[in-house]
């Protein structure tokens, strides 16, 4: 089937998963118009992912802090705030204990369990949890730094057209859905079709499905429910109740759409678990999973490891001789753009804003890249022109349309800084592009310049006795200009053939480190061994 290669009214991009696969776990690096705007690292011992499902003890309540330090089995107690115990606590401590104990009072048809009352929401931690229960949590954040996994009691299923909530009959619908007439339609159809004792959040993804689409995706969630409470019978904390899909699955269930053309795989076992999973979400794509079987490395043939080296270090130069630099601190982020070589073919005012368009676009893509999180702080190039200020901010939300994580941007500052708040679910991604110098080894020195004619000069001495009349000398151009500077009988060639009666031969070599030599035999240009 062929894909269309046009950009969609939505603004999606054309989008390809290559999927690197290795004995240490999987590397998925997302393209979209081939460029290169996720790239997530999914180990083999991966655990406490955001979304996985874990049965914890409350270890400790903290009062001044309004929260609990619960023990879901990590090397530090995870971290659970009163805000995030969800208004169903009391029913989900109940639904957690009876589950354990395989005594449901609701005989195991969850559409009959009998609701607690909602806790209020300035409430305190000490009034709703008592003693050191056990109790059903969400990761909500992944272990970061110091940090133990964050917690929510606020259970929620995603699936590919919506997110179900246990312990509640609420319906909501994505605020991205615009249409009154769709919210109303999916409305309709949600609420005739939802289990009774299940909230329902309709994603953006579900504009335009039809009932029965939308009923499958459902019913595949209340199963997930289902088996919640069967590995929950029995089950001593700390314990994994459900583990969140691997982060090929979970990405096509979030992204999967029209615009996706392809997506490549190393690993054959990969390819048909992916390809069943695209057949069952989406058949009528399942064509578009193909195994890579060539002798290329799959990121090098689709230019992912170009792209993780030059979009990865400090600097980031964009096309138009512009660049960013981006800096990380312990409390935000900090990117500085700067005109660089940029060619000021207009008033200082269009170029200040043309820079800062390019600029915004390229952050947009930094920040999904790294996966920047908590406070960004972007210093653009000054602009006095309100008009071009809200243009800036208009055109910053636009490229930031398809971030799946929760952020938020305030206008520019009369500093001229824009402040971004972005959710942080996982730790930063953070790739050293920087490679180790030939020449010093990385120990950032190198012997002094002003001795390497005299090293060169005893290892000539050294060859010369011991037979070696043939020599040619590989050296850096730089280097070769130096041994010959000046004419023939002023150079350190002719102090070399006037001391030991041997002419050298200078050869340049452009990939030689600037203080590496070798000496090579003339006749047979074999390397000769010091």
């Amino acid at each position: 089937m062929a894909r269309r290669s046009v950009r969609k009214k939505d603004g999606s991009m054309n989008k390809e998963l290559i999927i690197n696969a290795s004995g240490d776990g999987v590397e998925i690096a997302l393209l979209e118009d081939k460029k290169l705007v996720e790239l997530h690292y999914e180990h083999a011992q991966d655990q406490f992912a955001v979304g996985d499902l874990y049965l914890g003890k409350v270890k400790k309540l903290m009062p001044g802090l309004n929260a609990a330090f619960v023990d879901v089995g990590y090397e530090k107690d995870a971290f659970l705030h009163y805000t995030d115990l969800s208004p169903y606590f009391k029913s989900l401590l109940k639904f957690t204990r009876q589950s354990i104990d395989g005594n449901t009072s609701w005989g195991g048809d969850f559409g009959k369990f009998p609701n607690e009352t909602d806790i209020i929401k300035s409430g305190k931690i000490t009034e709703v949890i008592s003693g050191k229960p056990e109790v059903l949590v969400q990761i909500l954040k992944e272990p970061i730094s110091s940090k133990g996994p964050r917690l929510s009691c606020e259970i929620s299923l995603p699936g590919r057209f919506v997110v179900v909530t246990p312990f509640n009959d609420v319906v909501a619908i994505s605020r991205k859905i615009h249409s009154a007439d769709e919210r109303k339609r999916l409305q309709r159809i949600v609420e005739a079709i939802k289990p009774k004792n299940f909230g329902v959040i309709v994603r953006t993804a579900a504009e335009g499905k039809n009932t029965a689409e939308l009923h499958a995706d459902m019913l595949e969630l209340a199963s997930m429910w289902e088996n919640i409470q069967k590995n929950l019978k029995g089950a001593k904390a700390p314990q994994i109740i459900l583990s969140e899909q691997d982060k090929t699955t979970s990405i096509l269930r979030d992204l999967l759409n029209d615009s996706f053309q392809k997506i490549v795989i190393n690993d054959r076992k990969l390819v048909k678990d992916t390809q069943e999973y695209v057949m069952r979400i989406s058949p009528e794509q399942e064509d578009i999973v193909s195994f890579h079987n060539t002798n290329q490395a799959i990121f090098d043939q689709y230019g992912v490891s170009k792209q993780v080296k030059s979009s990865f270090g400090k600097t980031v130069n964009l096309e138009s001789g512009s660049y960013l630099i981006i800096e990380h601190t312990e409390a935000l982020h900090v990117i500085d753009v700067n005109s660089g070589t940029r060619a000021a073919d207009a008033s200082q005012e269009h170029n200040a804003l043309a820079t800062n368009l390019e600029a915004a676009k390229e952050i947009a893509r930094q920040m999904r890249l790294r996966d920047l999180g908590g406070i960004i702080i972007i210093d653009f190039i000054d602009m006095r022109l309100p008009d071009n200020k809200k243009k800036l901010l208009e055109a910053m939300e636009g490229f930031m349309t398809n971030d799946r994580a929760r952020h938020t941007i305030l206008p520019i500052s009369k500093f001229g800084l824009m402040q971004i708040t972005r959710q942080r679910l996982r730790p930063e991604l953070n790739i050293s592009t920087a490679e180790v110098c030939p020449t010093c080894k990385g120990t950032g020195k190198i012997g002094p310049s002003i001795l390497i004619a005299d090293d060169m000069e005893k290892d000539l001495k050294y060859l010369i006795n011991q037979g070696h009349r043939h020599l040619a000398l590989h050296v850096h151009p730089i280097m070769a200009a130096f041994l010959t500077k000046g004419n023939f009988f002023n150079s350190q060639i002719w102090k070399w053939y006037w001391n030991y009666k041997v002419k050298v031969k200078v050869v340049t070599d452009n990939n030689a480190p600037i203080t590496h030599y070798h000496f090579f035999d003339r006749k047979t240009d074999e390397l000769i061994k010091l």
